[in-house]
């Protein structure tokens, strides 16, 4: 059984460059990565020694979002392209190169694994046929400029563990809850705390929505990001996380911000049993935050010694696989 109070660092290894997101093959610790580097690795986390091999370099730009069917591997970039990938045949089965017409920033699959979602600054999300890569759904629910007429941006995207609802939020902290097989929007909520503007020094704004979750029976939606920042030009403000119950009229649950933990929450997971949330992010330094969403109370906290863009957890619950700046790191809390 999973008990955050036996959290331990396992494992620590380089990566190659900053890394963006992973994608876990089911019932191991091999996972696939891609970052900064523009190319896609796969590796074994359980192995000794965590040593990154590359899949493919088919990317332009920054690799930002890794997804899972099967034998395929879906990776999406800045260079707005989504790829299929063949990991048993090691050869490219599509390249979508305008799948979206601004940066990918997400891509995220069905438990089922019929259907890939991407999200972009074109503010869409698109899902897509996994196996023949058609499009099935465009769907637009987030307004493109901020409330200061700023270009805003589609952080977010997470699927329900029953693969019928996706979840996608934007820099000013507006959330759209959708079913994905009817491709309709069936809920919002508003969690406006985690967008900054600055009228003065920078006419520019921070923080947004980085991180969703929801809990295992589709009924709470957990929402990472960063508390109102004082200095623009940095994140120093409190790792925020709340909780919404999403189909009560988006009524906030709970709200977490952590006195000692600076910086953007980047991902955020309920455990399988949905006795607790983890959070982790940063700013420079990252951060591991276990929170309890029955008492609304943080439990644990770790400094994770990376700045931590994405993580993992196997079937229990029990280990953490995570990828973020420059490194790859793997920790467990195994009763």
């Amino acid at each position: 059984m999973a008990n955050p109070e036996n959290l331990k660092a396992v494992r620590r290894e380089k990566a190659p460059g900053i890394v963006f997101d992973l994608a876990r093959v089911p019932q191991s610790g091999r996972v696939y990565f891609g970052g900064s580097d523009a190319r896609v690795y796969e590796a074994d986390f359980a192995s000794e020694k965590i040593e990154p091999k590359e899949v493919h370099g088919e990317h332009a730009s920054y690799v930002m979002g890794v997804a899972l069917v099967g034998n395929r591997l879906i990776s999406g970039g800045w260079d707005r392209r989504l790829v299929w990938w063949d990991v048993e045949a090691g050869k490219l089965i599509r390249s979508v190169d305008d799948a979206h017409t601004l940066w990918i920033r997400g891509v995220a699959a069905t438990p089922d694994g019929l259907s890939v979602l991407s999200i972009a600054d074109d503010m869409v999300l698109r899902v897509w046929d996994a196996e023949t890569g058609d499009l099935k759904h465009e769907l637009r629910g987030h307004e493109e400029l901020t409330p200061h007429h700023y270009h805003s941006m589609l952080h977010a995207v997470a699927v329900s563990a029953d693969g019928k609802l996706a979840a996608t939020g934007d820099k000013v902290g507006h959330v759209c809850i959708w079913d994905i097989e009817a491709g309709k929007q069936v809920g919002t909520v508003e969690s406006p705390e985690n967008y900054t503007w600055d009228p003065r020094q920078r006419r520019h704004s921070a923080g947004g929505l980085r991180g969703l979750a929801f809990s295992p029976d589709g009924k709470l939606l957990a929402v990472g990001g960063i508390a109102e920042i004082g200095n623009i030009d940095g994140l120093g403000a409190s790792a925020l996380i709340q909780i919404y119950d999403w189909q009560n009229k988006g009524q906030r649950v709970h709200r977490f911000a952590h006195e000692k933990h600076k910086g953007l929450v980047e991902h955020v997971a309920f455990s399988h049993d949905g006795k607790w949330l983890l959070a982790a992010g940063g700013a420079g330094g990252g951060f591991l935050l276990f929170m309890d969403p029955e008492s609304g109370k943080f439990t644990r906290d770790e400094d994770a010694k990376m700045h931590v863009h994405a993580f993992a957890l196997d079937e229990s619950s029990e280990t953490i696989y995570a990828v973020g700046h420059e490194k790859l790191a793997v920790w467990e809390m195994k009763s």
